[in-house]
């Protein structure tokens, strides 16, 4: 800009060599200061987003991590250049702590080398970095707690690793991903189906093809080499034998000597703390001959969109998303479904969950039919306490051909349970037995077969609602108020209000507006994908142990299921209340509900939350509080906070120090006497300061300055102002860890860079700091105010009031403004010079007016009238 070329215009009487030090160090002082004001933006946004009510990625800790970083270490050469490298020493603690968020955001596992596969039988929990969740805990259930679980092989991490390497897709597909935008639903359908396809295409190593072939045969002999029991008489059933596996040539059909699979996911991450339900691909009934293509199938689910947007909402990079794959022996169901070990909803009850329908499972887990419901007792002793029988008319069955057949339930079998007492009491004794292996709740499938055997298909821990969370008490039913449905299953506690977004296909998914109540026929996995953006959900048909009940918990969405009628009876539109808690759901907005929708933020557990947590340890505290302390050194940097802090504040210091140039001839800094309570330095770029007597308001000529310096002076400064008890004492409480002489200080030196046209003014008024800088010169292009605050010294709702007087002032003064917490900052461009006088004299008036109100601010009235009080008493 032409005002910076003019501030350095080269004085008859000065050395070119004193001009160009001085310029030097001025306009890196410059940049300590235009970068200390970024780092502390971007640590504010980042501690923003630990209050858990914002999305974001692993990018976004990425690359503000690195903004923040780049920041700092240019603050550091800043202050070196202004001081010749008197504070070198920094640079190392810079290192050191850069190392430390690198190493934290960076917790890359090497995926362990194994073999391509392992049998079952070889595999405990320990073995989960090699065979994924999934895999691993059937073989803990299988070897150490005994419970009936059918054979298989595990193709391991290891597989996964060299497959993706030998077709050259990791590089590619982790760019891809990193690049990936989750919010748009266009992109993610795009790029997972390239991804998809790219992987299903790809070429199989000939040495995994061989070890899976292998281990097929492998578990072929051993099928054939286990006895397996008659069928037992119908009293009997339930007792723990292993269920024989479907082979070729049951049912009379097929070829003997071969064997049907089912094909599972086994993802590292997978049925751990998160648990990627219904994420990935089961097949089942897969032909032995299939194996292959359905093994590259399952890993390609990997990308699957609602996969993709799981992985990413809960903060997993793409190298964590590995997939081992189960390769299992399919049990011939008869019976099928899922198993909770506690209810989640009110797990004080001590009550096991089973569903259960006719056929495979499948129906069950996926919520395509209304399953059995049995309620069991787990304490004193195993007692069923309730059952809820549905008429099921269809069921899923394997065919000898490697199908999967819908049929016709007969006649004789509606209405009838598919579960003897014996039998469910058997699989509540496993779902006890599970628990106390694992102590805590689990969340199992399950399959009978034709001889009334049990088989535990999968395990994993089962999320719970909280113990704050089990005691809320709900109005049961509010009149004045219009129910629309009062039936259902609850799946996920909690209340919700919004527009009812009525689903008709799944591709609309990607219209679903923010805020809104999805309501659908079935429930679906896929609806992931906007469980982030839902108040509720709502289903005609579906269980609450099913996968999406799982994820509606895990994203504490309120979610009532097996409604029949919802989507009959809600319209497309229609504003609702969903109270997921007495199973109701009304017309219309009911405000007395939803002051118990609060719920914890689902995002805080995330493994990407706790990354930003832990970086931010090493970026955000501030230990450096009192310049005058004998540990305000560089080797007492602890966080880039602190040496932001020592480098600013030291910045000052040095830049006073001008007059000890070599020439003696460069402006010093001169302290103003100006007849307030505010300690003022002065530094003359060039025509902002007349005479070299004592310095008086008389003495200066810089525009800005004067202006500012005016609405300063018209001020009646505040003496100590009343204010209550609990005011008091909150800022005592936060400002405990300063130390006592630091809260002695009633101000601390402040300064500013001045020319004619040009002012550069910070100051310390007690805990508040502000930045003015401005320039007011003949162009109006040239001209502008920028504005920074950062405050302190009450508690956390005052010093927000506080932030929010000075917003809605700034905003009166067409001041474009941005505030993360209660740092500001503000700026307007563009106006005419004596615009900007006019508006740089309302700083400095609302500069005085602001020192220490956030004391007295005690509610939003109180703001509201302060606010009214200024912009009457100081603005035309």
């Amino acid at each position: 800009m032409r005002f910076l070329r003019s501030l350095f215009k080269k004085p008859p009487h000065q050395d070119k060599r004193d001009e160009d030090i001085f310029k030097e160090k001025y306009l890196s002082f410059q940049n300590l200061l235009n970068k200390n004001n970024l780092a502390l933006e971007i640590m504010a946004d980042m501690e923003e987003k630990l209050s858990g009510e914002f999305l974001f990625d692993r990018q976004y800790i990425e690359s503000n991590t690195e903004a923040v970083t780049a920041g700092v270490r240019d603050i550091i050469d800043s202050l070196n250049r202004i001081s010749n490298d008197k504070y070198s020493a920094l640079t190392a603690k810079f290192n050191q702590i850069v190392y430390e968020i690198q190493k934290t955001i960076e917790r890359k596992k090497e995926i362990p080398v194994s073999g391509y596969t392992i049998p079952f039988d070889e595999i405990t929990k320990e073995a989960l970095d090699m065979v994924g969740g999934k895999n691993a805990h059937i073989g803990e259930v299988k070897n150490r707690i005994h419970i009936p679980t059918p054979d298989g092989f595990a193709v391991t991490a290891f597989a996964y690793k060299k497959f993706m390497e030998h077709n050259g897709f990791l590089e590619k597909i982790n760019k891809r991903l990193s690049e990936l935008q989750i919010d748009d639903m266009e992109q993610l359908n795009r790029t997972s189906k390239e991804m998809q396809d790219m992987v299903i295409e790809g070429e199989m190593p000939e040495d995994i093809e061989k070890a899976i072939i292998e281990s097929v045969e492998s578990l072929k002999s051993k099928i054939k080499n286990t006895p397996h029991p008659r069928p037992l008489p119908q009293g009997e059933r339930g007792l723990s034998f292993i269920s024989p596996p479907l082979m070729g040539g049951d049912e009379g059909e097929g070829e003997p000597s071969t064997v049907r699979v089912s094909v599972r996911s086994s993802a590292l991450q997978e049925d751990g703390d998160f648990s990627f339900a219904g994420q990935y691909y089961t097949f089942l009934n897969v032909p032995e001959d299939s194996i292959i293509q359905k093994y590259k199938e399952v890993v390609a689910s990997l990308f699957t969109p609602r996969a993709i947007f799981y992985y990413k909402s809960k903060g997993f990079q793409e190298y964590e998303m590995v997939m081992s794959v189960g390769v299992v022996t399919m049990v011939d169901a008869v019976a099928g479904g899922v198993m909770y070990s506690k209810d989640p909803n009110s797990p004080q009850k001590n009550e096991i969950i089973i569903s259960a329908v006719r056929g495979l499972g499948k129906c069950a887990v996926e919520g395509a039919v209304t399953p059995e419901t049995y309620i069991v007792s787990s304490h004193p002793e195993i007692a069923v306490k309730e059952k809820k029988i549905p008429v099921q008319d269809t069921m899923l069955i394997c065919k000898p051909d490697g199908e999967l057949k819908e049929v016709l339930l007969p006649d004789d079998m509606k209405g009838k349970p598919c579960l003897t007492d014996e039998q469910v009491k058997a699989l509540a004794g496993y779902a006890v037995t599970l628990e106390n292996h694992y102590n805590s709740p689990q969340d199992n499938e399950w399959a009978t077969d034709k001889h009334g055997r049990i088989n535990i298909l999968q395990t994993r821990p089962l999320r719970v609602l909280p113990a704050e969370e089990q005691r809320l008490k709900v109005p049961t039913r509010l009149k004045g108020y219009n129910i629309l449905i009062d039936k259902g299953v609850i799946a996920s506690k909690g209340i919700g209000c919004g527009r009812a977004f009525i689903l008709k296909k799944e591709e609309d998914l990607k219209d679903f507006p923010e805020g809104a109540v999805l309501v659908a026929k079935h429930t679906s996995t896929k609806f992931v994908t906007v469980m982030n953006k839902a108040s509720a959900i709502i289903t005609d048909i579906g269980g609450a142990t099913g996968h999406m009940a799982s994820l509606a918990r895990e994203f504490q969405v309120p979610a009532i299921l097996d409604t029949e009628i919802a989507t009959d009876i809600i319209r497309d539109g229609q504003e609702i209340t969903v109270d997921a808690v007495n199973c109701n759901i009304y017309e219309g907005r009911v405000d007395e509900l939803l002051e118990f929708s609060k719920r914890e933020e689902p995002f805080k557990g995330t493994e990407l939350f706790k990354t930003l947590e832990k970086a931010l340890k090493w970026v955000v505290p501030l230990n450096l509080v009192d310049p005058e302390d004998e540990n305000f050194k560089p080797e007492f940097c602890d966080t880039l906070h602190d040496i932001t802090r020592f480098c600013h504040e030291t910045g000052m210091h040095e830049m006073f120090k001008i007059k000890d140039m070599p020439s003696g001839r460069i402006g010093e800094a001169r302290r103003l006497t100006a007849g307030i309570p505010l300690s003022i330095s002065l530094i003359d770029l060039g025509g902002g300061i007349k005479g070299n007597k004592k310095l008086l308001p008389e003495h200066i000529c810089s525009i800005p300055f004067n202006a500012f310096f005016k609405g300063l002076a018209s001020m009646r400064w505040p003496e100590p102002q009343p204010f209550d008890t609990k005011g008091f004492f909150g800022m005592i409480a936060h400002t405990a860890t300063i130390p006592e002489q630091e809260l002695r200080k009633t101000g601390e030196e402040s300064f500013s860079f001045i020319s004619r046209e040009y002012i550069n003014f910070s100051l310390r008024l007690g805990y508040h700091f502000s930045a003015v800088e401005a320039y007011a010169g003949e162009n109006m292009n040239d001209n502008y105010i920028r504005f920074f605050f950062k405050g302190g010294g009450a508690i956390t709702d005052r010093r927000l009031r506080r932030v929010r007087l000075i917003t809605e002032i700034l905003k009166k003064l067409d001041f474009r403004v941005k505030f993360v917490e209660d740092v500001i900052d503000a700026s307007i461009t563009k106006y005419k010079s004596s615009a900007i006088e006019e508006k740089l004299e309302i700083l400095g008036k609302l500069t005085v007016y602001t020192k220490q109100l956030d004391m007295v601010m005690y509610n939003d009235a109180v703001t509201d009238w302060y606010i009214e009080e200024f912009v009457k008493g100081h603005m035309k």
